[in-house]
């Protein structure tokens, strides 16, 4: 019998009017806990705790200290997806999702890939393909990424939310085209392709015994009297506070007696934000819970956290108003959900000493200069810094930079933009100072005058009322940006479900883009590509007007 290798893992010049006064604002510190790493707890149960990884953000250092730390399985949080491997038919792009595995392998992690077949995130080529082309394209891109990384991905994620809540099939186009055999089809390939991979289906609202999880128990039945290919079930478990099923053990366990593995694949809990201590309390609760219905149930191989920091979670973008629902904030600074995992674990004392005293905080915070499209600030360092390594920057109470020197110049702002800054100091063993102060920055008004030039590319393909979106940015002008905003409306009401390579805020029509971590700046002459998947109403009438940084744009 396979059992899924998961599991065993053990291893802005400013006027002087301009300025307001600093007030120092009070933040608790921080500290890394005295425990061992989660990964090295679950390992004495059996299990694995796993994290999804953007490789664009290990250059980050409170990023790369909690994934080098905490997590003994790593997932590909975009970097191996059908558009960001295949962009183009027969034309594979490994950058990214070489990236993923080589991180895995020098960490001694699990490397669990994600997902070969899904109907988001699907490059535009494959939507106009017929059926039999579609099923021929689907086969192909199946053994090319999964025979790629064979060796390297211990499980896969085969296809990727295949099912309606009430049961149904998703009317995808794989489900339109190719009709109930595709999801046989893709497993059939994949096995041919990695054959030592464990091989997973994976879907979202499955944690609790009802029409859509019962859905997948009988398709999983099925599958194992017929001997097709399949090892192993995943429950995303996008969670809301106070809501974890009562009947997630039981579910669990009923797809553990099919014969298959199971595990948590994508879990975050959400709140209403902001969050105060007592969703907080609920929250680490909840975690709990999850952790312990894993550790119940035998073939449950461990559970993977849908990201690190609530600095880059996708719910703000898809659930406005909710948030806070990752185990370490934006920040990275541990919330109570760390400790409650850590105790569900049986986590040690690290034999460390335990670190928890925070570094003194920077003083002296003020606005160095400003242009119309940027703001300087300096800070000094305290007489008893020993061992910061650097500082973060927050814009109006989000983190924008760290770095190490004691100055930093928030650039591609809007022109008379006022903004209030704050400043933490953290040292290497990841404790975080209370915030030095806040003052109040804004840019320069440059009268209305264009900052530069930039064209804008859109192009959209629609099914039934969703669509996937691709927009390509180049900056036309003659100075780089760093850090960039584009704004549009969309004519017909369309609204952004999901998003990836920038982060989405939509209020009513009007949509606003900011950079990912990764490609803030956007050199001269340079291009971004990035891209969304969408509802529309029965009409998706592309949008023709954009600006970047202000500045209307040519519509390629």
């Amino acid at each position: 019998m396979r059992r899924n290798s998961i599991g065993r893992s053990l291893a802005t010049t400013l006027a002087a009017t301009a300025l307001a006064a600093a007030t120092v604002v009070p933040v608790a510190t921080t500290a890394t806990a005295a425990t061992e790493p989660l990964g090295d707890a679950a390992a004495r149960h059996g299990k694995t705790v796993g994290f999804a990884l953007d490789p664009g953000r290990l250059s980050e250092s409170g990023y790369r200290a909690v994934a080098d730390r905490e997590f003994s399985v790593v997932v590909a949080e975009n970097a191996m997806k059908w558009d960001a491997t295949e962009p183009s038919r027969g034309s594979f792009s490994w950058g990214a999702a070489d990236q993923v595995a080589s991180y895995a392998a020098a960490q001694g992690a699990d490397l669990y890939g994600h997902t070969l077949v899904w109907h988001n995130q699907l490059p535009g080529w494959v939507q106009g393909l017929s059926g039999t082309e579609l099923r021929t394209a689907m086969t192909d891109h199946v053994t090319a990424v999964a025979g790629h990384l064979a060796g390297d991905v211990a499980a896969w994620d085969v296809v990727n939310e295949a099912f309606e809540d009430d049961g149904s099939r998703r009317q995808s186009i794989f489900q339109q085209r190719l009709g109930d055999r595709y999801i046989e089809d893709a497993f059939r390939a994949a096995r041919a392709a990695a054959p030592d991979a464990d091989l997973c289906i994976n879907d979202y609202s499955t944690d609790a015994v009802n029409a859509k999880s019962t859905a997948i128990y009988d398709l999983v039945r099925d599958f194992k009297a017929r001997g097709v290919p399949i090892d192993c079930v995943g429950f995303q478990a996008h969670l809301i506070v106070g809501q974890v099923p009562s009947t997630l053990t039981q579910n669990l366990q009923r797809f553990a007696d099919l014969g298959v593995d199971v595990r948590i694949t994508e879990l975050d809990i959400r709140m209403s934000t902001p969050a105060d201590a007592s969703k907080l309390a609920q929250q680490a609760s909840d975690y709990a819970k999850v952790f312990q219905a894993c550790l119940d149930v035998d073939r449950c191989t461990g559970v993977t956290l849908w990201g690190i920091t609530d600095r880059y979670s996708w719910i703000p973008g898809v659930f406005p108003g909710q948030g806070a629902a990752l185990v370490w904030d934006d920040a990275y600074t541990a919330k109570p959900a760390y400790a409650a995992i850590a105790q569900a674990l049986g986590a040690q004392d690290d034999g460390s000493g335990g670190d928890d005293q925070a570094p003194s905080a920077p003083t002296g915070l003020r606005v160095s200069g400003a242009t119309p499209s940027s703001v300087s600030l300096a800070w000094d360092a305290a007489s008893d810094d020993t061992g910061v390594t650097g500082y973060r920057v927050f814009r109006d109470g989000t983190q924008v930079a760290e770095v190490a020197a004691t100055s930093y110049t928030d650039t591609g702002l809007e022109p008379g933009t006022s903004s209030a800054y704050a400043v933490r100091a953290v040292d290497a063993a990841g404790n975080v100072s209370a915030t030095s102060g806040t003052v109040t920055g804004t840019t320069e008004d440059d009268g209305g005058e264009p900052a530069g030039a930039c064209t804008v590319a859109y192009t959209a393909s629609s099914w039934n009322t969703g669509f996937t979106a691709s927009v390509r940015i180049t900056n036309d002008s003659p100075a780089t940006l760093q850090g960039w905003r584009l704004a549009f409306a969309f004519p017909d009401g369309q609204t952004i479900t999901q998003g990836w390579s920038a982060q989405y805020a939509q209020s009513g029509s009007a949509v606003t883009v900011t950079p990912a971590a990764w490609n803030t700046t956007l050199g001269a002459g340079a291009s971004v590509d990035i891209g969304f998947n969408g509802s529309h109403s029965g009409t998706n009438t592309e949008p023709t007007s954009f600006t970047l940084d202000g500045e209307t744009c040519t519509v390629a």
